[in-house]
């Protein structure tokens, strides 16, 4: 169906729509509210209270996982001598014994400092014959090369003594650990062994090293044993990166990351706040930037689903050397790319963060953290266009319009396609938010009235449009700009049907419209193969900034059968 774009064809078609022979609709009134809407369903929880972790608890603020730091050298202090009552020191910070930070009662995560000369034993040097050292990039400490073969059996000893020996890696507290150790902040960043490169350390000496421990360190999580009930690799985090700037080997580690989760295990990123910057191509999150520009997730990649880890970092906004200089945007924004890469729990520091100052959009964040497309309340989509730096100088991925990506998408995608639906960037220009390597943004979409392309299409996850007598809410922020109406439009089962209005008061305010789709039926049947589509009514065009689909309903559990029908379970 085409329809005109004038009131009077609307008028008509939606009265011929509601004479056909099937359940009258009863459309909810409009509202629309300033800003932005973070609300949910009732229906909708968190997946537990341990969505937020950080270097200490803060229960007020939902921070229900704190920290146990250890280096290996108070692990560890003499060859052959493991304890659990000495205490360290890493980074100008203190750690008391395991001894006192397991008698804290409570979640916890586990941070092994392994690399640094003073956080390894002072015996490895010279039981390894080890001569060289490299200084990290924040002269935070020298660090050893691990994959030399001796300091490698030395670590992998340290790691069974508190995996298995001590029991850590079964303690349901310990909720994940950081592994393998190095470097900076045990960042495992390259650029030590990048350093040691121009020392003599060879890529296929690094390599062989780098997938043959990732290997052990599985393994010996799993109990070295065959026994699947002791298996608790999925509670290794990698704390790599894909593509780490690797202009030493020619580029030759940039699918590391995702090797280490091939392997088995989790993965982290610490510094989705450049939410700009070298997180659109991720291979190790299952993320890929496709031809048009778009972030394809392949929701098949198994660590998206099973009980891995997906950590993010976000409370570097006024900290950290950086400074934020339109901080809920800056927050917003790193807390939409944390959860576009699928992220299930998130670093935060409750005053960096300013957990207490935005509690709304933070009571949302943490409600969708871990969430699938099976039980979350929402999908969504932020309409821009960004532009991710690091594709400006490595060319070895390439798509049209590099290195400007297309949207922060989670189920919901919008696209420009066809005849009347091809828009335009937004008015909200920004530039070097946190940092210059943040690069610049255009925020929201506009219409292209004058080219006769006043439409949005938008395409819904088949599992998530999928749902049993579902009602469905979307909420739809745009600028208010103009005087004209805009409006839904989606298919039911029989027909092509209109929300009510949202009208324009050309205040040129930000504003969220929450409207009604009763009946709705997202199965592509929409002009484009689309789920549903937003119209601009008038001759002023229209900015759209976000867009959120509810469902306002717990979704009923139900069983597909061979023959495609749906039945609801009891």
């Amino acid at each position: 169906m085409n329809p005109d774009n004038s009131r009077a064809m609307r008028i008509r078609v939606l009265l011929l729509t509601l004479l056909l022979p099937s359940m009258p609709l009863t459309m909810a009134a409009v509202t629309v509210v300033d800003g932005d809407d973070w609300n949910l369903p009732s229906w909708s929880l968190a997946v537990d209270d341990a969505r937020f972790y950080s270097e200490e608890a803060s229960p007020a603020n939902h921070v229900n996982v704190r920290v146990i730091d250890l280096t290996w050298r108070q692990i560890n202090p003499n060859p052959g001598e493991y304890a659990t009552t000495g205490m360290g020191s890493a980074a100008g910070m203190s750690f008391p014994s395991l001894q006192d930070q397991l008698a804290i009662p409570g979640k916890y995560w586990l941070r092994i400092w392994v690399t640094g000369e003073n956080w390894a034993p002072a015996w490895v040097k010279s039981a390894c014959n080890i001569s060289n050292t490299w200084t990290d990039h924040d002269g935070q400490a020298k660090h050893l090369p691990i994959w030399n073969d001796c300091v490698w059996k030395h670590v992998k000893n340290m790691y069974r003594q508190v995996f298995l020996n001590w029991g850590l890696a079964a303690d349901p507290d310990m909720l994940f650990a950081h592994v393998p150790g190095g470097f900076y902040y045990t960042e495992f960043d390259f650029d030590i062994p990048f350093q040691a490169a121009q020392d003599g350390l060879g890529f296929t000496e690094f390599s062989n090293w780098f997938h043959s421990a990732m290997g052990e360190l599985v393994a010996i999580a799993n109990g070295e044993n065959s026994n699947p009930e002791d298996d608790y690799a999925w509670k290794l985090v990698y704390t790599g990166e894909d593509y780490p700037f690797d202009n030493t080997w020619n580029g030759a580690t940039n699918l590391f990351a995702r090797d280490a989760v091939q392997a088995g295990m989790g993965i982290r990123n610490g510094i989705t706040e450049l939410f700009n910057f070298h997180l659109n191509h991720t291979p190790a999150y299952g993320a890929a930037i496709s031809p048009d520009g778009h972030i394809e997730i392949n929701e098949d990649w198994p660590l998206l689903t099973d009980k891995r880890t997906i950590g993010a970092e976000n409370e570097c906004y006024n900290a950290c050397g950086y400074r934020a200089k339109d901080l809920y945007y800056a927050i917003k924004m790193s807390n939409l790319k944390a959860l576009q890469m699928r992220s299930k729990r998130l670093y935060v520091v409750p005053v960096d963060s300013y957990l207490s100052t935005y509690s709304e959009h933070w009571d949302w964040v943490r409600n969708s953290l871990g969430k699938q497309r099976h039980n979350s309340a929402d999908a969504w989509v932020a309409l821009r266009t960004a532009q991710d730096k690091y594709w400006t100088y490595d060319n070895s991925h390439t798509w049209n319009g590099a290195p400007w990506v297309r949207n922060l998408e989670r189920w919901l995608v919008q696209k420009d396609i066809g005849t009347d639906g091809v828009t335009r960037r937004g008015t909200d220009h920004r530039t070097n938010e946190i940092d210059a390597d943040n690069g610049e943004s255009w925020e929201g979409r506009l219409t292209d009235h004058a080219n006769g392309h006043d439409y949005f299409y938008f395409f819904i996850d088949d599992v998530f449009a999928t749902a049993y007598q579902q009602e469905w809410q979307l909420k739809v922020s745009f600028v208010d700009t103009g005087n004209s109406d805009w409006w839904i439009e989606y298919r039911d089962d029989q027909r092509l049907v209109f929300s009510e209005t949202v009208p324009r008061g050309n205040s040129r305010l930000v504003k969220t419209a929450t409207i009604s789709l009763p009946g709705a039926k997202f199965d592509n049947r929409l002009k484009n193969a689309a789920d549903f589509r937003i119209f601009n009514g008038g001759t002023e065009d229209l900015e759209v900034r976000f867009v959120r689909l509810l469902k306002t309903r717990r979704p009923v559990a139900v069983t597909i059968f061979k023959n495609g029908f749906e039945d609801p379970e009891p």
